[in-house]
């Protein structure tokens, strides 16, 4: 945590050439331009090792003031998922019921979604990803946490990066609210759910709906 044992040296750091740079950034890129959002898993199992090595990469993402404010619970059990699935569905039917209001609707629409979400079952792994707001000091005071969904956020995006370079398909799944989790889950009020994160191979035949990425030139501005 912060101020742990003062300064090391960088530890591990490689250094490239101009060339190796250019070859590596732009394999990566390939790499991750092939991850796509899927709604269509197989219910095909991925070893347990597979999510621990993944979740351990998204706990190496930077935080504010090294705090580390996220909790990770990986969720294989089947009457866990079940229970998932169904306090999701509820929240899920209200929200396509009336409370996300029609200009949500309409942006979702072209994704083919609705409120029945089979996969939370069927995927073998979900991954419920906590912010944790504040933490505990040594003699059981509350300490504030800093830039808390900024770091959760960079964490969540190595996970999803990772999982995909071990050949796994992810889905981001965001019922709102999702107190839920934390009963499920057995966390404590100072942990917020923050995604819930699907995770398997994806189905045989898997479909997805047809999007292209913006441009460099839409998404970056270079000052060179």
């Amino acid at each position: 945590m912060a101020g742990d044992g003062g300064f090391i040296p960088l530890p591990g750091f490689v250094s490239y050439s101009d060339d190796a740079m250019v070859e590596r950034a732009q394999a990566f890129n390939a790499l991750v331009q092939r991850r796509r959002t899927v709604r269509d898993f197989a219910d095909r199992p991925v070893p347990r090792a597979v999510i621990e090595a993944a979740i351990r990469a998204a706990g190496s993402a930077p935080s504010g003031a090294n705090q580390q404010p996220w909790h990770f619970v990986a969720i294989a059990d089947p009457a866990v998922k079940q229970r998932i699935r169904a306090a999701a569905e509820e929240e899920e039917r209200a929200f396509y019921a009336g409370r996300a209001g029609d200009d949500w609707l309409d942006a979702l629409a072209p994704l083919g979604t609705d409120a029945n979400k089979p996969f939370l079952e069927t995927a073998p792994w979900l991954i419920a990803i906590f912010a944790r707001r504040w933490g505990t000091g040594p003699e059981g005071e509350r300490v504030k946490h800093y830039y808390v969904p900024e770091s959760v956020g960079l964490a969540t995006g190595l996970l999803i990066t990772a999982l995909h370079q071990a050949g796994l398909a992810t889905l981001t799944h965001t019922p709102s609210p999702m107190a839920f989790l934390n009963d499920i889950c057995g966390r404590p009020d100072s942990d917020k759910p923050y995604i819930l994160l699907v995770v398997g191979h994806p189905a045989e035949g898997c479909m997805v709906p047809d999007i292209h990425r913006k441009p460099l030139e839409e998404i970056a501005t270079f000052l060179d």
